[in-house]
């Protein structure tokens, strides 16, 4: 007899995250599995890492399951005069559809989360029952000859045809803006989110600003990340798209006024910020 399936899983991988002499846990995944456990659901991650990932800092309602690898992915940030940029220092294991525990794949929520291409998108195709999204930022990243990250061509082709919700930034798809709303009319639901700018939403095809809610920025680190994982929450729940995105915004927000994922909001912060969000 199984066990059941988390509400919510998040597949891509944990990461050691570098910023001058120190190192956080991190990654998309991580991230999601966090906001999603804040707002009341139970949360898995599907991720792969090395015995250097610390795995007791993990929330401990959160269940992990790793595929062996010899190391955790690793980035180094790094500022530069034109932003933050990535250099990759190590990747574990690759994820694909084997990995996934059969008691799993009648999960409700399921978000692919890539950091480095390191999901398989056949993935999406793993989960029978459940609403699958996909923080797509890591399919558009590479690795250069000097190890820094930079853009790739992006051909997401079957995977579209899977996927209730996609999620990407403007910074994710600098260089493709021509493709992005093709791919955007190819899924039920899409977000474009733009930092404190917004985001834009699709529904459909059809494309609907969602204003910003004003924050204090402290590290925007997984900000994306919380958005698409508090979109997919609220929309299970109320099946209102419009809503989702607003509570998404505000999760968001929330989230990046505090270090890592301390500020990710639980559900009662999250109702105070968009009453008060609503109210503007």
């Amino acid at each position: 007899m199984g066990l059941a399936a988390p509400d919510f899983v998040a597949i891509g991988h944990v990461t050691l995250d570098g910023f001058g002499d120190a190192a956080r846990p991190g990654g998309s995944a991580l991230y999601a599995a966090v906001a999603a456990e804040r707002l009341g659901l139970s949360a898995g991650i599907l991720t792969s890492y090395g015995d250097d990932f610390p795995l007791e800092r993990v929330p401990s309602r959160i269940e992990v399951v790793g595929v062996p690898s010899s190391v955790t992915t690793a980035f180094e940030h790094l500022d530069e005069p034109g932003g933050r940029r990535l250099r990759s220092a190590s990747m574990a294991a690759p994820l694909t559809t084997s990995d996934v525990p059969e008691d799993w794949r009648d999960a409700s929520l399921v978000l692919l989360a890539p950091v480095l291409d390191e999901v398989d998108p056949l993935l999406a195709a793993a989960f029978t029952e459940g609403a699958v999204g996909a923080a797509a930022q890591g399919w558009l990243r590479q690795v250069g000859p000097d190890r820094l990250v930079g853009p790739r061509a992006w051909a997401p082709d079957v995977l579209l045809t899977r996927l209730q919700a996609l999620f990407l930034s403007a910074e994710d798809v600098r260089g493709q803006e021509p493709f992005v709303n093709e791919w955007f009319q190819r899924v039920p639901l899409a977000v474009l989110t733009a930092g404190k700018a917004g985001a834009l939403l699709f529904v459909n095809g059809e494309r609907y600003e969602v204003r910003p809610r004003p924050a204090r920025e402290v590290d925007a680190t997984g900000a994306g990340d919380v958005f698409a994982a508090a979109f997919l929450v609220s929309y299970r729940r109320d099946g209102d798209p419009w809503e989702a995105a607003e509570a998404a915004a505000c999760a968001a927000s929330l989230s990046v006024e505090g270090e890592g994922w301390s500020s990710i909001p639980d559900a009662p912060a999250l109702r105070a910020a968009l009453a008060a969000y609503r109210s503007l």
